[in-house]
């Protein structure tokens, strides 16, 4: 069995934790591990390999985060643009055996009772060994307007087999309260169980496939064109970006589980929550004895019930209840809990003035990482660490001069057609139109400290001349 997992999406529900470049499957939420981590390793128990669906920029966060966890049995399919689930697992589905059955999961959920997930993941392979498709829905626990609906029907009473009898999109609070309603009602023979749509799934490649070709067929042939057309490097599917545009943009509830007839649902009571808001976290995370959140930088005087998150400096609250508080050190968001869905209409308004909502301070390379310490007019200064064995692009720069100072490891520099190395507390300076290139040839991390000096010192101002890590 392989594990499909798919990593598109932003978060912005997450905001200012999660961003476009970082988005929360990839933040270390949980015990230091992101939920992304936590959902290979849960899945990895019972499935043989990962096949990682995300863009260019996720795709070295995953490789990074996977090699943490020593997973080597990996298959990455990268996408120019996302054009939804459908199209998504298309693609997977088609680079793997028509009779690999597979397990397709969000990066992003939390499952805390894996005992009981893993007796659900077993009667869904018995049904998608019987070529059914299907998915898993949440007994709900409130009436949740965040969430679409699954409406099932008992099939078979004594083997627990549900069938799909209607999709619902995400109710108002009344609608919402009339399924639980119904759910109180069920009984075996003639009332319908309305789970929550979980977004997980499973079925043989082929299975899947052949419905797709049935139900929406532009998907299935633009998706067919398009990986014909990929690019293929060992474990690496890179798909074209024209071809990726050309594929119509639909989920797969839309194209194919919400008109196959071969649909089956297993309720699954799992202790499930997709972490879709700072609420839902606060829900998740552990707290200290006035129920807030636990931070060791938190100094809480006559404070409760309240979401502190920060790991750079102290947050005092003093007589303050029921709020959100989040500080990344580029932003600070303040909300009352309950309110927390409407972050989204603060990432709007973010996306009209700065790019906050794209990056963090701290950026994440395929040779390692960089983080702003200071950005001014004229000038920027980066903290940069270069993993072991890694080197950055060939480039220059047309409008800016960079000083680098390295503050640990050695440095091999290469500036027109000089290298040299540099140890620590040894720098060199690089001037506009310079071609010039960073290496660390050793076992250890190298840390520089650079500074940009110049009338323009945006991440475009680079000049690729030779990378060895290009975007598809």
């Amino acid at each position: 069995m392989t594990n499909i997992v798919l990593c598109g999406g932003s978060g912005t529900r997450l905001w200012p934790i999660s961003r476009t470049l970082m988005p929360k499957q990839f933040v270390k939420l949980f015990d230091d591990k992101s939920l992304f981590q936590l959902t290979v390793e849960r899945n990895s128990k019972i499935c043989d390999s990962q096949f990682i669906v995300s863009n260019t920029e996720q795709y070295f966060l995953a490789l990074d985060q996977l090699e943490e966890l020593n997973k080597t049995n990996n298959k990455y399919l990268l996408e120019p643009i996302g054009r939804n689930t459908a199209p998504a697992i298309a693609l997977a589905c088609m680079a793997l055996p028509k009779d690999e059955i597979v397990l397709v999961t969000p990066s992003d959920h939390l499952i805390k009772d894996e005992d009981e997930y893993k007796d659900v993941l077993l009667k869904a392979e018995q049904l998608a060994n019987d070529n059914n498709l299907v998915t898993f829905g949440i007994k709900p626990k409130f009436a949740e307007t965040g969430f679409g609906y699954i409406q099932a029907k008992l099939e078979n009473e004594e083997l627990g087999i549900f069938n799909v009898e209607l999709f619902h999109e995400k109710p108002n609070f009344n609608t919402a309260t009339k399924y639980l309603e119904e759910n109180l009602k069920f009984n075996t023979q003639h009332s319908s169980l309305f789970l929550w749509n979980s977004g997980m799934f499973m079925f043989k490649a082929g299975v899947f496939l052949e419905e797709l070709k049935k139900y929406s067929p532009e998907i299935y042939e633009a998706s067919l064109t398009a990986h014909n057309n990929s690019k293929k490097d060992d474990a690496i599917i890179r798909i074209a970006h024209n071809d990726m545009i050309n594929i119509p943009e639909d989920s797969i509830d839309f194209a194919v589980m919400e008109k196959s007839s071969i649909v089956k649902v297993v309720p699954s009571d799992i202790n499930w929550s997709d972490v879709g808001s700072f609420d839902a976290l606060f829900d998740e995370l552990p707290k200290d004895k006035n129920n807030n959140t636990q931070n060791d930088k938190h100094i809480s005087i006559n404070s409760k019930n309240n979401l502190v998150y920060g790991k750079d400096k102290y947050i005092a609250t003093v007589d303050v209840e029921d709020l959100i508080m989040v500080d990344t050190g580029d932003a600070l968001l303040v909300s009352k809990r309950g309110s927390s869905q409407k972050v989204k209409q603060v990432v709007n308004e973010v996306k009209k003035t700065t790019q906050l909502h794209n990056m963090h301070l701290t950026g994440y390379r395929p040779w390692g990482s960089y983080t702003v310490l200071e950005d001014k007019q004229g000038y920027k200064i980066k903290r940069i660490e270069v993993k072991p064995g890694k080197r950055l692009s060939l480039q220059r720069h047309k409008h800016r001069n960079e000083h680098w100072i390295v503050v640990s490891g050695t440095a091999v520099v290469t500036i027109n057609d000089n290298t040299f190395e540099l140890k620590q507390n040894q720098s060199t300076y690089i001037k506009a139109g310079d071609i010039h290139r960073l290496l660390n040839k050793t076992k250890e991390s190298l840390v520089i400290i650079e500074a940009q000096v110049g009338s323009y010192t945006g991440e475009d101002d680079i000049e690729r001349l030779e990378d060895d890590y290009k975007r598809s």
